[in-house]
């Protein structure tokens, strides 16, 4: 089962509105996307950058609201650091 979803909307280069999803299932992260409302989630093999930050953003607020451990959010960090060795965290 998992712990924690997490959600926002984002638009992306060629101007298509997207809603994100992220599943937190175990240590792991999983996220889905979809373009319109009444669609089924796809799942997202290689999320971008973009959704990486945004899910930190939102597991450091989720730390401030005692929702989720300081661990969790270094735990993205590291995460995003692995994947995108180029991007400042």
């Amino acid at each position: 089962m998992p712990k924690a979803e997490i959600s926002w909307k984002r638009v992306t280069e060629d101007g298509e509105k997207l809603q994100v999803y992220v599943q937190r299932v175990k240590r792991e992260w999983k996220f889905f996307h979809r373009a319109k409302r009444f669609e089924n989630w796809q799942p997202v093999s290689e999320p971008p950058l973009e959704d990486w930050l945004e899910l930190l953003d939102a597991v450091q607020r989720l730390v401030n609201r005692r929702r989720y451990q300081p661990d969790d959010e270094e735990r993205v960090r590291s995460q995003i650091r692995e994947r995108f060795p180029e991007a400042d965290v």
